[in-house]
């Protein structure tokens, strides 16, 4: 029997890897402009990293990582747990630290592109080797990383970054998780709402009612739902200057003229946010419509041994954002065919061919070549199955005259081209 990939995980294949090289040249791009630059960590990381900084009650840590004992021949290796890394903030956190980035003037302002590791159940969008692409913006209180306008800006780059890739109807949900104080007390409310009604629940809300009531809004269950509804709200539980600054991120958003909405069911699924939440989500997806997620975490770079670092980041489920992607109107011009197919005919031809080729490619033209084995019929059909535009037809008079017939593959007109014009006419046409 062939040996198959494992559950949970897929090759990418052409034509879609061009939809995939589309996406992340454009988030280049977008994070260049906003003055973002590339941070790349390691795969797998101190299982400790995540415990410490995601949250033990968190599925993702509970249920979900792939963990296993290092069994190096150095004494300092034996015995250390690693895991793969299920998400890359941590890792970025632990590499700012570590590298004392923090020494630096400014807020840092980093963005990764990478796979991530998560045993969770296959679904559309969802695979147990899933890709991201993410940034964050962290630093000392006194370079402006407490401030909305680290949010508001983080925000409004990814509204543009969505529109660049033509990505239309996204949502924009917002929400405040609060801070450390406004948490505990809304932990405490909700302990008190579950009590009389997490019994009729599902078995993860009753752990997590016990360990950690706020990942209760969590629950995809649907005969949950109603019950969360009836749920106390965070709003109700924020202090003055959280509030304060929830309202200044929304009224940079409003003055930036990027639309969103509120949700106060928004919490996330990791420990370590807080303050502003948020989720970008699109329609083409499904009940699972989420396309990216993020917030504030301004106490993680303590929580994992450094010093004060208020920070804000995402992440973009990329398997999910190139689903959203496919369902938009410019797919289908992102995938680009060859310009032209260069139909060598007879013995000797190749090299001609690749020579040509050669000159072509030169002006950033994409060019496929045949070969002198092929008689014309079959050059010609197999330019048309890769859907080339155009067939250059190769000879040992067109070698000589350095004159090329051209056919257009869809039309069936074909032409003769000067050597020296062809670059030109083929990009004109």
């Amino acid at each position: 029997m062939a040996i198959k990939a494992i559950r949970g995980t897929r090759d990418l294949l052409p034509p879609d890897t061009a939809l995939w090289n589309f996406v992340e040249a454009a988030a280049r791009d977008v994070f260049r402009e906003y003055n973002f630059q590339e941070i790349r960590t390691p795969i797998f990381e101190s299982t400790e990293l995540f415990s410490r900084s995601v949250g033990e009650e968190t599925d993702i840590v509970s249920k979900e990582m792939y963990t296993w004992e290092d069994r190096g021949r150095a004494a300092s290796d034996h015995g250390q747990s690693i895991t793969l890394r299920p998400e890359n903030t941590a890792g970025v956190v632990r590499a700012y630290i570590e590298n004392q980035m923090f020494n630096r003037p400014g807020v840092q302002k980093l963005f990764y592109m990478g796979p991530q590791f998560r045993r969770e159940r296959p679904q559309k969008g969802r695979y147990r080797q899933f890709y991201q692409i993410g940034a964050e913006a962290i630093g000392p209180p006194a370079a402006g990383s407490e401030s909305p306008a680290r949010d508001a800006e983080v925000l409004e780059m990814l509204a543009t970054l969505l529109d660049r890739l033509g990505i239309q109807n996204w949502t924009l949900e917002l929400n405040s998780v609060g801070c450390a104080n406004d948490r505990e007390t809304f932990n405490n409310a909700l302990r008190a709402a579950l009590k009389d009604v997490v019994g009729n629940m599902c078995d993860d809300c009753k752990r997590r009612a016990e360990t950690n009531p706020l990942r209760v809004f969590d629950c995809k269950v649907p005969a949950d739902q109603p019950i969360i509804e009836t749920l106390p709200k965070i709003s109700q539980y924020l202090d003055q200057p959280c509030r304060d600054h929830f309202a200044a991120v929304q009224q940079i958003l409003t003055a930036v003229g990027v639309p969103f909405t509120l949700n106060e069911r928004l919490v996330r699924g990791l420990d370590y946010y807080t303050r502003t939440a948020f989720e970008f989500t699109h329609g083409a997806l499904g009940a699972q419509n989420a396309i990216l997620g993020g917030g504030r975490y301004d106490g993680l770079s303590e929580a994992i041994g450094g010093p004060k670092a208020p920070g804000i980041g995402f992440a973009i489920g990329e398997d999910r954002l190139v689903l959203a992607l496919m369902e938009s109107e410019s797919a289908g011009a992102i995938v680009k065919p060859p310009d032209a197919y260069i139909a060598p005919l007879g013995d000797g031809m190749n090299g001609h061919a690749a020579k040509l080729a050669r000159e072509l490619r030169r002006h950033y033209l994409v060019i496929e070549l045949g070969d002198e084995s092929f008689r014309l019929k079959k050059s010609l059909e197999t330019a048309s199955k890769l859907a080339a535009r155009y067939c250059i037809i190769l000879g040992e008079n067109e070698a000589k005259s350095d004159n090329f017939a051209v056919k257009n593959l869809a039309t069936g007109e074909q032409v003769t081209i000067p050597r020296a014009d062809l670059p030109q006419k083929l990009q004109s046409k």
